[in-house]
């Protein structure tokens, strides 16, 4: 009886030294990916620029020609991946008429995308104009998930829901990818407006990025060529240069909301006839600077001068604008708009389009008035 009671109290000793044991391992060893994240398995992710396009009216050319269809999607192909690669990109994929392109860097990715534009022109140039093969580009700044050589994830259905919106042989680019270029790259960037893409939850404010006009066709109403530079002839047509509101609200969250009103009025304006408006691109250099109207007037080259404030408390927002002549340096209109924020992109819209719509009457009279 001794003899067996001894052995159960060392075989629970040794019971207790192996969960000892087992424990300090525990303590001691570096978990794996999974249990390190609760199970969750580990995901590759990474920054990037998605360049994302397709041919425009594909299933029209392959209807009317589909081996010179073919033919001419293979050549072109092969430039664009020539340039992608010279731009330190890499192609991902290219099923069909679509190619997605990945970057480090998203100025590259605008460049790049610029110059396949350029590059594809000279070569429609020699074509006849039904058999014109003309690419629409879309571009976004977002974050990827790696799965070998693929990438997945919004940053990439971004891409592809903005390259939807260009127009054939155009570059459209996302608010991301505009913020990172506009002081990099002399290119102007007019507002095409927040919009709701298919499967994205929130929406996405979009740019047309200005490609060579000789090459493109007459640039939007408004848009200053990026050769042509801030101080480029205007012409006789009222001119108006629309200044980054200020953000008078404590919150810095509030900068999109107050650049999205900026954004909306010059796209707003620009779509006046016989109004000649600065581009976004020249107009952001003064954002968060005390500058001085006529200067401002010089330095553009404008006659009028739009500058105003938002100001934000709990769900009411304040908007101020007022509109200068920078050569007489008297205000010719203010007002103050004071909404509640239910709808921040239906308050975005109505403000932009009842100061555009003010602005038309008031520099329609004054150039009326200066012609007569």
């Amino acid at each position: 009886t001794v003899r067996l009671l001894y052995e159960s109290m060392e075989g629970i000793l040794l019971v207790k030294e192996d969960i000892r044991r087992s424990s300090e391992d525990a303590a001691t060893s570096t978990p794996d990916d999974g249990a390190a994240a609760g199970n969750v398995p580990y995901v590759e992710r990474r920054l990037a620029a998605i360049l994302s396009a397709d041919v425009k009216d594909y299933s029209r050319l392959m209807g009317n020609d589909d081996v010179a269809t073919v033919e001419t999607l293979t050549a072109y192909r092969e430039a664009m991946t020539k340039l992608i690669s010279q731009h330190r990109g890499r192609v991902v994929d290219s099923p069909g008429d679509n190619l997605l392109a990945e970057f480090s860097s998203v100025v590259a990715a605008v460049q790049c995308s610029v110059g396949i534009q350029e590059e594809l022109t000279e070569r429609n140039a020699d074509l006849s104009v039904d058999r014109r093969m003309e690419f629409r580009i879309g571009v976004n700044l977002g974050e990827v998930i790696i799965e070998g050589d693929r990438i997945y994830g919004d940053g990439v259905n971004i891409a592809a829901r903005v390259q939807e919106l260009a127009e054939g042989g155009g570059v459209c680019i996302s608010r991301s990818v505009c913020d990172e270029i506009s002081s990099k790259l002399s290119l102007d960037c007019e507002s095409l407006g927040a919009h709701t893409l298919k499967n994205i939850d929130e929406p996405v404010r979009v740019y047309r990025v200005q490609v060579d006009s000789s090459a493109r066709g007459e640039a939007p109403p408004g848009a200053l060529s990026a050769a042509a530079g801030p101080e480029a002839e205007l012409g006789n047509k009222p001119s108006v240069a629309v200044l980054p509101f200020a953000n008078m609200s404590d919150d810095p969250e509030q900068e999109h909301f107050t650049d999205g009103i900026t954004d909306d009025i010059i796209t707003d304006l620009a779509k006046i006839r016989g109004l000649a408006v600065v581009a976004r691109n020249s107009a952001f250099t003064y954002k968060n600077r005390a500058v001085k109207i006529p200067d401002v007037g010089r330095e553009l080259d404008v006659r009028y001068v739009l500058e105003g404030s938002v100001r934000k408390v709990g769900d009411q927002v304040r908007i101020t604008a007022q509109l200068v002549d920078a050569v007489a340096g008297h205000h010719l209109w203010a007002e103050r708009y004071d909404r509640d924020l239910n709808d921040i992109f239906g308050v975005q819209d109505e403000i932009s389009q009842k100061i555009a719509i003010a602005l038309k009457v008031i520099l329609t009279a004054e150039a009326e008035a200066a012609r007569a």
